[in-house]
């Protein structure tokens, strides 16, 4: 008796401009399978050099009005963002990621009231730099132009198609010995391929760490910056008929 297995093998016809055309559809077509079927799901990452670093920068600024506090914090934004750019750093890679204002209060423990001390104003960018090796050089140099607060270093890969298309390669060598494996014991010869999902896991940044930093404690030297290597990977699912048997 013939069992037939479902093939997710969809295609998406193109929508034709034809006032009497009947509307497209997507149509499913199965695969019969004689043989017992497996499915296997097999994780492999590869690690290579990262080529990009995502580093935060921030300014707080207080003040006893809100206007006052903003234009604080525009000035002094506007040093740490035109110290960026002159570090060779393309607009294109500067980012702004957010800016907050709130009002600050202090509570009394004698009136057992909130006493109104101001505002704050909080503005930050998002900076992707190139050169990796200027890392460090680049977060001090934000300090000295007037930067508050750190965060990262995120070690990344740009263009990361040639390790993830190396992983596939190896998930799907590797699920494929398994598979065989499976069916020689249970005394088939081979198998063949009836199906196949794919979810990618980028090299995209991890969380930044944040930093806080006062103007007055640049090191001499550069801040030490180890970049390591970032993975990425692929995990490949596929389920296959078992062909050629049983043998035994």
């Amino acid at each position: 008796m013939t069992t037939r297995y479902p093939l997710a093998l969809t295609a998406a016809a193109a929508a034709v401009a034809l006032p009497l055309a009947a509307p497209a559809q997507a149509q499913t077509v199965e695969i019969a399978a004689t043989g017992p079927v497996i499915e296997l799901s097999v994780f492999e990452s590869v690690t290579a050099e990262p080529d990009l670093v995502t580093i935060g920068a921030g300014v707080t600024t207080e003040a006893p009005t809100a206007v006052a506090a903003m234009q604080q914090n525009a000035a002094q934004m506007r040093s740490v963002i035109q110290r960026i750019i002159a570090l060779g750093v393309d607009e294109k890679d500067i980012q702004t990621t957010g800016i907050n204002l709130n009002a600050r209060y202090d509570y009394d423990r004698n009136t057992q009231a909130n006493v109104f001390r101001g505002y704050q104003v909080s503005n930050r960018v998002s900076v992707k730099l190139r050169e990796i090796e200027e890392t460090g050089a680049v977060l001090d140099a934000l300090v000295a132009a007037g930067a508050t607060d750190l965060s990262g270093p995120s070690f990344s890969i740009e263009d990361d198609e040639a390790a993830k298309q190396a992983a596939r390669t190896a998930a799907v060598a590797r699920a494929t010995e398994q598979a065989e494996a499976y069916a020689e014991l249970y005394g088939y010869s081979g198998v063949r391929v009836l199906a196949v999902s794919e979810a990618i896991q980028g090299s995209s940044p991890q969380p930044e760490m944040k930093m806080r930093a006062a103007a007055d404690a640049i090191a001499v030297q550069s801040t030490p910056v180890q970049p390591g290597q970032v993975s990425t990977g692929v995990n490949v699912t596929i389920k296959y008929e078992m062909t050629g048997g049983p043998t035994g």
